[in-house]
């Protein structure tokens, strides 16, 4: 295990760790990493958010691993708008999933990282048949020499502890509001805009087909959503298309975004798409002249939707924007 491990740096003056797979990063990963963060700077160590790669159900039994919130890409960039220092990142091997939780914690987080302080979930667990659980991690905090500390669970609108669990069950029977309220923000996500057939523009709606890094992401259900598109070239409102066409006898699951008031070519371009309101099921026409008005009822039905989350988008983007130049 020790030579698997050799690449990960070691660290000089001591860290402050906190340790999951933060798919999704909701409003309870943002607590536990924000108290890591704060715990470091009063103690002046390094702060250390550590993942795996890939998702350990995706070794441990992959057969019932989830559906991601976050792709890696996704969780990364959500991560580096932490305040946390440093993002360790640990391949998950079979090997690493029979350690023992006093393995793990003396191989890699007193080994590597010299941790001085551990930030975990109320319901935290790691190590063989996740046996790491809080109060094992004290006794073994104990004899180490590192203080343990258990984040209690945010509650969610509903009362409810927020979990990346709850949050998957909710984007998969649509509930966007739920979703939004465990992550603190609107469930989205990131494609790279390919060659598509040209329908769209033929229709009069052109369109941004997006491909996916990976078919382990969790969609909402098929149908047609008004969404917020976030680029290099700006923030746009629009509407997407997440499913079958079946007006064209395509059996394909497809993203096809269209972006109101701009033009230009964007292939190759990456592009954040932000689910705003599910605005009907995709159906079958009877031609492209029957989909064309349908298109046009959407489009004003989506603008209609997104009026007041788009002005609030741009205001966010304003500010980052600020913030970085200032």
């Amino acid at each position: 295990m020790r030579e698997r491990l050799i690449a990960l740096p070691r660290a000089r003056h001591g860290t402050v760790i906190t340790v999951g797979t933060f798919d999704g990063m909701h409003r309870g990963h943002a607590l536990v990493l924000e108290r890591t963060a704060d715990a470091a700077r009063r103690g002046e160590l390094a702060s250390v958010a550590l993942t795996f790669a890939p998702h350990p159900m995706e070794v441990v039994n992959p057969s019932a691993a989830p559906p991601l919130l976050t792709l890696w890409d996704e969780k990364l960039e959500l991560l580096a708008q932490t305040t946390i220092d440093y993002v360790a990142v640990v391949p998950f091997t079979s090997h690493l999933a029979r350690l023992t939780p006093e393995e793990f914690v003396d191989r890699v987080l007193i080994d590597r990282f010299d941790m001085r302080a551990l930030y975990v979930g109320h319901d935290h667990g790691f190590g063989r048949g996740r046996a790491g659980d809080v109060e094992s991690l004290r006794l073994i905090g104990g004899r180490r020499g590192f203080s343990v500390e258990a984040i209690d669970a945010v509650q969610g609108a509903d009362g409810m502890p927020i979990s990346s669990t709850a949050i998957r069950r909710a984007i998969a029977h649509g509930d966007l509001a739920r979703a939004q309220d465990g992550l603190g923000r609107r469930y989205g996500l990131t494609g790279r805009v390919v060659v598509g057939q040209g329908r769209g523009r033929h229709l009069g709606f052109p369109t941004l087909n997006l491909a996916l890094a990976s078919g382990r992401k969790l969609l909402p259900p098929h149908g047609v959503y008004a969404v917020v598109v976030s680029t290099g070239r700006g923030i746009y409102g629009g509407m997407m298309n997440l499913g079958l066409r079946p007006t064209f006898g395509d059996d394909a699951v497809g993203l096809e975004v269209h972006a109101f008031d701009v033009a230009g070519d964007w292939h190759g371009d990456v592009v954040r798409v932000d689910f705003g309101a599910r605005l009907r099921d995709t159906m079958r026409f009877a031609g492209g002249e029957a989909l064309s008005a349908q298109l046009e009822r959407d489009a004003r039905a989506a603008r209609f939707a997104l009026t007041e989350l788009l002005a609030s988008a741009k205001l966010k983007g304003s500010r980052a924007n600020t913030s970085s130049t200032s």
